[in-house]
């Protein structure tokens, strides 16, 4: 069975080489897609992960804009093409001119001038923005539950993808969750422990070990949790028991709101994380 990865080049081939037909003869349309696919490979640098092989090819544009491309290469090189040939080409070199090359560089093109470049980089930006869905209403949260999605249209962002790549990553936030939705539950502790706080230990080891997150994310996702249980309990308690009340009413008070606050501040933690692994590289 082929690879999610190898798929979506063979998707991409396959689409660059339909966009050739009736445009490029049989043979300069089998060796234009024999050096794109050159290319691409060498640009995935073997890579299986299907979002960055996504990415190289985001890279590369569309598909018909390559051919264009070919097209002007086979024109400068007076080479004739199939179009050429219902029209009146300048000038029709000899057959065996512009034999097989190494496919150029397509967005990277340092040599262009930079208006070219500023046209290119505007224009991959639109394309991105149609493929992903920006500018819808949670366009990201329904690219991430498009389980059955092809990575090429979702980005390699949909939730299977992102689940299969980061198993762990992905446990951890489950666990965590868990960890919030057993808060309202009267469960024997665990030794002198609470069973919320023991679940919730795990999960934060787990996003503490993983090597997608930074830093900043860590703290972020596993301190939500902790401040909202501290400090929101400490505000909402003394709010709800006002000034006049002694601390055993305020001790109650902070009880009685700092699990809701610590499942608050969970759910916060997690969409962070969730948020911050959708942008992984």
């Amino acid at each position: 069975m082929i690879e999610r990865a190898d798929q979506l080049v063979l998707n991409y081939v396959s689409k660059a080489a339909d966009a050739a037909h009736g445009v490029l003869r049989a043979d300069q349309r089998l060796d234009f897609a024999k050096r794109l696919r050159a290319r691409i490979e060498a640009e995935r640098h073997g890579s299986q992960n299907a979002r960055e092989v996504a990415k190289v090819l985001a890279r590369f544009g569309d598909p018909a804009a390559l051919v264009e491309r070919e097209v002007r290469r086979l024109a400068e090189a007076g080479v004739a093409t199939r179009r050429e040939a219902a029209g009146a080409p300048p000038e029709v070199a000899p057959r065996g001119t512009g034999s097989t090359l190494s496919f150029p560089a397509i967005v990277d093109d340092h040599g262009a001038p930079p208006g070219v470049r500023a046209y290119r980089r505007i224009a991959q930006e639109r394309v991105s923005r149609r493929q992903e869905g920006r500018g819808l209403p949670f366009a990201g949260l329904r690219r991430a539950a498009m389980f059955s999605a092809n990575p090429m249209a979702t980005g390699g962002r949909d939730a299977r993808t992102l689940i299969k790549e980061h198993p762990r990553d992905t446990a951890a936030m489950v666990i965590l969750v868990v960890a919030a939705l057993l808060v309202p539950f009267d469960l024997p502790p665990l030794a002198i422990f609470q069973v919320p706080v023991v679940v919730w230990a795990a999960g934060a080891a787990l996003v503490l070990f993983s090597d997608t997150w930074t830093v900043r994310d860590k703290i972020i996702g596993i301190g939500a949790p902790l401040l909202a249980y501290s400090v929101g309990g400490v505000l909402i308690g003394g709010l709800r028991v006002g000034t006049e009340a002694g601390l055993q009413a305020f001790i109650t008070q902070f009880f009685d709101v700092s699990g809701t606050m610590f499942m608050i501040g969970t759910g916060l933690g997690v969409v962070w994380l969730a948020y911050r692994l959708l942008d992984f590289n």
